[in-house]
């Protein structure tokens, strides 16, 4: 006779794409919760309100690039009229830069627009079909690569937009892997542009994440609103506080939602109880800051060769323009 270990029957929740995530970071040491599941409706409306702090240097320093820089990013396609497609789109409010630059030099562009977010890539098509005539977007909800792979170029140039720095919220190796497995769907010659956070003083970074105004600390606690809404958890916002630290040996900010008290979280649909400890936290996200050395590195060992980069005068953030070898 065989003593068999018994086996884990997890809930039909605790298998779909959301509820996985919430069993497995919420049962790990220490906890954690992936990124991904800030974008719901109002995660993606909270984060766009970031984008307009004046805390938040990322975007309005990425657009300055565009809007000096556009006409050379398109420029590089050689002639060929690209097929844009934009990794986590959003509501694609800096693309617009580009693809006016595009519709100059080459007429009338598709713009695969690849987001989780459905409300954001219809706010996206509705305002870049109506301001810039010669833009047919096609909105595609999926997760980056996922969605890259269901778009067929036919022969077209591809120019793959991955920018604001997204690129920072995956650890390293997975960082290149994803590259990687971009790489993978393109042909040679197809173009990659790349937005990056560049390191600079600790102050600037953990304002940037923490602003006076706590839209970020709302953005931050949203996640718990949306397992509340979904999987009918009973989280308490008002019993965490929003974290920001800078983890010098990474170079990475870090977010984490601190407990405030010994508390135990129920989650129904999973059928699952969560200890907390006073100060214990949740980390929520880390968003990596570069060297031009580093990205150089990442972009080769993921079969990309830089071929044009712009950065802005205080040398915040960079842009780099990588060909498919």
């Amino acid at each position: 006779m065989s003593l068999r270990s018994p086996v884990l029957q997890l809930s039909p929740a605790a298998q779909t794409p959301l509820g996985s995530e919430v069993y497995r970071g919420l049962t790990a040491r220490p906890k954690t919760l992936s990124p991904w599941l800030f974008y719901d409706e109002e995660g993606s409306r909270l984060f766009e309100a970031i984008t307009e702090l004046p805390e938040y240097y990322l975007t309005r320093t990425e657009r300055e690039i565009f809007s000096q820089r556009a006409d050379e990013i398109v420029a590089e396609a050689n002639g060929h009229r690209p097929m844009m497609i934009e990794l986590g789109a959003g509501t694609a409010a800096k693309t617009g830069l580009l693809l006016k630059a595009a519709v100059r030099r080459y007429g009338q562009i598709v713009y695969h627009a690849i987001d989780v977010s459905e409300s954001a890539l219809n706010e996206a098509k509705r305002r870049i079909e109506s301001e810039i005539p010669g833009v047919i977007v096609e909105p595609r909800v999926a997760d980056y690569t996922d969605g890259l792979g269901k778009i067929h170029a036919e022969g077209q140039r591809r120019m793959v937009l991955y920018i604001g720095s997204s690129i920072g919220n995956f650890e390293p190796p997975e960082a290149t892997q994803l590259l990687r497995e971009v790489r993978r769907q393109l042909s040679p010659g197809d173009l990659l542009l790349l937005g990056a956070d560049l390191v600079k003083p600790r102050e600037i970074l953990l304002n940037a994440y923490d602003d006076a105004a706590g839209v970020t600390a709302a953005f931050n606690k949203n996640i718990l609103s949306r397992i509340n809404r979904e999987l009918g958890a009973n989280f308490n916002l008002r019993l965490f506080r929003h974290r920001a630290r800078w983890n010098e040996e990474h170079a990475r900010i870090e977010m984490h939602l601190e407990s405030l008290i010994g508390q135990y979280i129920f989650i129904p649909a999973l059928d699952l109880e969560v200890k907390l400890s006073r100060g214990e936290t949740i980390h929520t996200e880390n968003s990596y800051k570069f060297t031009d050395a580093k990205i150089l590195s990442m972009m080769e060992r993921a079969g990309f060769q830089i071929v044009q980069q712009w950065t802005d005068p205080k040398n915040w953030f960079g842009v780099y323009l990588a060909t498919a070898e």
